[in-house]
């Protein structure tokens, strides 16, 4: 088998967690800038934190400095922890409980993160769930605010838990997204999308990810992952 580095996209892939991210990010707006309206009108599937910070500050006209995201960060990241602990409706999608256990059971495999949350973000959301334990690294949205690069860095910190190098490395994505698929291309991984987020099966066949499913727990699912 060869070694392998499996990176999990967290919302709507690993979870639903019911909008806690955007309510939290909207109330850090309210807090930092008196304005209940920077993301109001754009979807945040697929992007990095850093972007959707991003455009919520253009959208009210602040120039988005570095700074700027950083202090917005700072301030959101106690606004999810309270938004996840109270968000009726947060669940785990099916079939990955299985799909984490079938990859880490594997024999010469890596398995972590490939997500647009910063660090502290993502262990927030898959804490409530008791995920955490099961990621050990990851690429995250505060390695980098492009998605390749950060799945690039994702791939090549599981690469070195592996001890290869990372041309020597399968690298599977696993995400509910176009951008999920596209950045796993854009760095010659596989990738498995699952219409579990927003993006309908439809949607994800057209951006020709290597395999579709509707959920993790369909037939043919676990096989893909630990096939190779």
């Amino acid at each position: 088998m060869r070694p392998t580095v499996y990176l999990f996209d967290i919302d709507g892939t690993i979870i639903t967690s019911g909008g806690a991210g955007r309510r939290a990010l909207e109330r850090a707006v309210a807090q930092e800038y008196g304005r209940d309206d920077a993301c109001a009108h754009f979807s945040f599937g697929g992007m990095t934190d850093r972007g959707i910070f991003r455009k919520s500050l253009e959208a009210i006209e602040v120039e988005a400095t570095a700074a700027r995201i950083d202090a917005l960060i700072a301030a959101y990241l106690p606004l999810l922890v309270d938004e996840v602990a109270r968000a009726p409706v947060y669940a785990v999608h099916a079939g990955i409980a299985e799909a984490v256990e079938a990859v880490s059971a594997r024999a010469r495999s890596a398995v972590g993160l490939g997500t647009g949350n910063v660090e502290q973000g993502a262990r927030i959301k898959l804490e409530r769930v008791g995920l955490n334990p099961r990621f050990a690294f990851g690429g995250f949205g505060c390695d980098h605010e492009d998605r390749p690069a950060l799945i690039r860095r994702g791939a090549e910190r599981g690469a070195e838990r592996l001890g290869r190098p990372l041309a020597e490395c399968r690298v599977v994505v696993i995400g509910d997204t176009p951008k999920d698929v596209a950045a796993a291309h854009a760095i010659g991984a596989e990738c498995v999308a699952v219409a579990t987020g927003a993006a309908d099966l439809e949607t994800l066949a057209a951006c020709e990810p290597e395999w579709l499913f509707a959920d993790l727990s369909a037939p043919g699912a676990l096989e893909c992952l630990v096939g190779d």
